[in-house]
């Protein structure tokens, strides 16, 4: 469950004022740990993973639309 809790940890942080650098970071960070909750909610198909990994799948979009910028 520690990657619950990296989640949840990353969830709470804040993204603004970031360095390209860092945003590319907290995207990889966030695939990361979609992939890796999306392994345990195959084993037990807990309705609360499912809405952290969707939380985390908006927060990961967000930083991606500020990396490859507006059009």
């Amino acid at each position: 469950m520690d990657i619950i809790n990296k989640a949840n940890k990353f969830e709470r942080k804040k993204m603004s004022n970031m360095s390209m650098s860092d945003r590319v970071a907290a995207s990889r960070e966030a695939k990361e740990l979609i992939l890796g909750i999306n392994e345990i909610y195959k084993e037990n198909s807990d309705p609360k993973l499912m809405d952290l990994m969707k939380r985390l799948t908006v927060k990961k979009k967000k930083i991606e639309v500020r990396l490859k910028g507006r059009s």
